[in-house]
């Protein structure tokens, strides 16, 4: 491609973000936010000004793109010297993918790579950790990045209003591993790692620095060309790698979990979602989890049927008129209440029953003798008025309420 038509294609793009941006402040037309990186795609968060401008970068290299069937096309042997980019959201390679870029790189080959998520078995082989931003306070707008120039080694940054949807390194080792660029927060996110033989290893982890959106806002272009300048100017072949673009996932389960956590991760909605299911579940599981029976009827209490009984037959005889018969019966129920609640064997009603009756029940002695005086009389008592027998109720009353 010749530097008129990438510049056409450039002005094209521009003017639709322009319009695009234009349309979502009149609130007519919401942004684009599909990530694609493909090359393709004119859409912000697609990849064809990124690929359009790689003849400009490398004039002197044959443009070779990839399928999506093979993760890396390295396994043929060229004198020449290749670079393979690729630029996706992540990249989980295989355990047998591995072997083979690193015999690539140590042919004296360049491998970049940009993605927010590398997997860990990759990482690992490096000596490299990475960290992700996420959480209920991630918010994706804005993405701040900055590189050292190749040639005079200063530092510039840049910036645009988009999506962020970037990570950096957290650990790696210093023997092997360089610095090119940082994040807004300082860290690096943009390392190099070279090996004997000329060739090296780019890790750039803000894939969202090379989309449609980024490249034409400002002076963003001199961001992708400094980045992709430290490169080696002699590769004759440049592959456009587009393996990880699409959701290809290898290692195990493992890494496939990762894969799908780190896209959650990087929506706050999404975020928010995915901890308020979790706190659900949680609950859901706290209460049903308790062990379930069927409830308890309400057993009521047994009531005193004998005492009813004799409060019936007691207002039976009242109404009768059988003072005398039905005082008979109330002395009866009282020397029973005796044996029966008191354990006191009634022989006599004497001084000496008393004496007993009122040391177990605490009742005064003096009520208690003329009460069981009262007793001891009824016998010769052919006749009972009514005052008499209500007199001896209420005597009789009196003791069962003290005991």
């Amino acid at each position: 491609m010749t530097g008129v038509s990438y510049l056409r294609t450039t002005v094209f793009l521009f003017m639709i973000a322009a319009l695009s941006g234009s349309c979502g402040l009149s609130g007519n037309k919401q942004l684009n936010r599909r990530v694609s990186l493909s090359r393709h795609d004119d859409i912000p968060y697609g990849a064809r000004v990124a690929y359009d401008a790689l003849p400009n970068i490398f004039p002197d290299a044959e443009l070779v793109v990839s399928n999506n069937r093979n993760p890396f096309p390295l396994s043929e042997s060229s004198t020449s010297k290749r670079a393979l980019i690729v630029i996706a959201t992540s990249v989980i390679a295989d355990s047998a993918d591995i072997p083979t870029l690193l015999n690539f790189i140590e042919q004296g080959n360049q491998v970049f790579i940009s993605a927010r998520y590398i997997s860990d078995n990759l990482l690992k082989s490096l000596s490299i950790k990475a960290s992700v931003g996420h959480g209920f306070a991630y918010t994706p707008d804005s993405l701040t990045v900055g590189v050292y120039n190749p040639v005079d080694s200063r530092y510039r940054s840049f910036s645009y209003p988009g999506d962020s949807y970037d990570s950096w390194v957290s650990k790696y080792d210093t023997q092997y591993t360089s610095i090119l660029g940082r994040a807004a927060n300082g860290r690096p996110n943009f390392v190099r790692l070279t090996y004997k033989g000329g060739g090296a290893l780019y890790l750039h982890f803000a894939p969202l620095a090379f989309s449609n959106f980024f490249l034409l806002h400002k002076e963003n272009m001199a961001y992708y060309e400094n980045t992709l300048s430290y490169l080696s100017p002699n590769v004759k072949q440049v592959i456009w790698d587009e393996y990880y673009r699409y959701d290809h996932g290898g290692g195990g389960a493992f890494p496939t979990l990762r894969h799908m956590l780190n896209f959650i991760f990087s929506n706050g909605a999404l975020t928010f979602g995915f901890w308020l299911l979790l706190l659900l579940l949680v609950l859901i599981y706290l209460f049903e989890s308790k062990r379930r029976q069927r409830q308890i009827p309400v057993i009521p209490s047994l009531t005193n049927t004998s005492l009813e009984f004799v409060r019936t037959i007691g207002r039976l005889y009242y109404q009768r008129r059988d003072n005398h018969n039905l005082a008979t019966k109330m002395v009866a129920h009282f020397l029973d209440q005796v044996r029966t609640r008191h354990h006191l064997t009634v022989t006599a009603l004497d001084g000496e029953f008393v004496d007993r009756l009122a040391y177990r029940t605490g009742y005064p002695k003096e009520s208690l003798a003329t009460l069981v005086f009262y007793m001891q009389e009824l016998p010769q008592r052919g006749y009972l008025s009514d005052e008499e027998l209500l007199d001896l109720h209420h005597r009789l009353e009196e003791f069962y309420k003290h005991t």
